[in-house]
């Protein structure tokens, strides 16, 4: 494979590990952002739309590098600006991450990667050839399968960007907003000296009802395709 075709690839993968070895994962940490509250809450309060900007761009490029702390980023876009400013931030952050690290996957590993897949990658591989946009917006709003690997799954099996962004932005509207909503809500507990965590909130009933409908919702298309005797491929669980 030409060097040329791998370089976006390296580049992503030097900036990850740069980030690792500097600390970002633990800077990223919800304690540690929950811990300097005041002076983030006080940097929106003076600039709101520089902090809208730049949380953007943090966000964005956290996705584009894999980095696996979307949750809690989501979780301080709520507790910063609100349910639907901070949901809407990070909507458009996440699907620009996703798009840069979609890119890349198809330009680096698409004929590579699609000639060797295994069988996980060959049963997301058939989801995609039958309905790409279904498909992958399905497994948006299940969170059955790591949001980094659909971003490299989805651009390895050829699908087209335009129909990847609609599907992506649409598929992360529902729990983005949920998990803004609770990051908004534990406002209060870190003002007042207290704190939070990311499996602590996870299993609020306010949090695990609603996404639990949600997937009930999304798997209604499923059964009635199986019911109707047309399966399709259903996510890996």
């Amino acid at each position: 494979m030409p060097l040329r075709r791998l370089l976006p690839l390296l580049l992503v993968a030097a900036a990850l590990g740069l980030f690792i070895a500097f600390g970002g994962a633990d800077a990223f940490r919800l304690e540690a952002l929950t811990a300097r509250h005041a002076e983030l809450t006080g940097l929106v309060a003076e600039n709101r739309l520089t902090a809208a900007l730049v949380f953007v761009a943090v966000y964005a490029a956290l996705v584009a590098i894999s980095f696996p702390g979307a949750s809690a980023m989501t979780l301080i876009g709520g507790l910063l600006f609100g349910t639907w400013l901070g949901g809407a931030l990070v909507v458009i952050a996440a699907t620009i991450g996703a798009a840069l690290i979609f890119l890349v996957a198809r330009t680096a590993l698409g004929d590579s990667l699609r000639r060797k897949a295994g069988p996980f990658l060959q049963r997301l591989q058939a989801g995609f050839d039958a309905n790409a946009f279904s498909y992958l917006l399905t497994l948006r709003l299940i969170p059955a399968v790591p949001f980094w690997v659909l971003n490299i799954a989805a651009g390895v099996f050829g699908m087209r960007l335009a129909p990847y962004v609609a599907a992506t932005a649409l598929g992360i509207i529902p729990a983005t907003f949920i998990f803004a909503s609770v990051g908004a809500g534990a406002g209060s507990i870190v003002a007042g000296g207290g704190r939070i965590d990311t499996a602590g909130l996870l299993l609020q009933p306010q949090v695990l009802l609603p996404i639990a409908g949600l997937v009930m919702l999304s798997l209604l298309p499923v059964i009635v395709q199986r019911l109707r005797g047309r399966p399709l491929a259903p996510p890996e669980r």
